[in-house]
């Protein structure tokens, strides 16, 4: 069996698209995947299933939350080896200048292509930093993601692919499992 990590993207926040953990649990038991853990209320989950495609586990995911809660949910699925590798390509985990406090990953569910890279560091605020690899958005926000013009719907519509944002401790965490 393979460990991976579900990231929905937008439950829960601002009253809105809410799933009870409890619920969502259930629901990925009930798609038959095991060992079942939900970290945090923001749409993490730990799971282990036989051998699935990452992408063919995201839809199946995401059909299920629409067929079960009534709404659409992006949903991104790594192998707990893509998200390690994910953490370790972090190339600002181990600058003692940055506190980790304002580290962010994006999470990317395909590879950017044809995007202008000028036009995205052009929103940077003064000391913030992007790093953009294959599958991840590395940003340093020193004055706190929510002040940030980097944001997932930023880089979404830049970069044109499906995208999903955790800070860097909630990362950390889930690479754990």
């Amino acid at each position: 069996m393979a460990v991976f990590i579900s990231l929905l993207r937008g439950i829960n926040v601002s009253g809105q698209k809410i799933i009870k953990m409890t619920y969502l649990k259930n629901m990925f038991e009930e798609l038959g995947y095991t060992n079942v853990i939900t970290y945090l209320q923001s749409g993490n989950v730990i799971f282990e299933t036989g051998n699935k495609e990452s992408a063919r586990l995201d839809d199946e995911i995401s059909a299920q939350i629409n067929k079960k809660f009534g709404f659409e949910v992006p949903v991104l699925v790594l192998s707990s080896i893509q998200l390690m590798n994910i953490v370790e390509n972090n190339v600002y985990k181990d600058d003692n200048t940055k506190d980790p406090a304002f580290l962010h990953v994006t999470f990317l569910a395909s590879r950017p292509k044809d995007f202008d890279f000028e036009s995205i560091k052009n929103k940077r605020a003064k000391g913030e930093e992007i790093t953009i690899k294959e599958n991840a958005v590395y940003l340093y926000c020193p004055h706190g993601y929510g002040k940030t013009k980097l944001t997932n719907n930023f880089l979404e519509t830049k970069l044109k692919v499906k995208a999903t944002t955790r800070n860097w401790k909630t990362v950390t965490e889930l690479a754990k499992y």
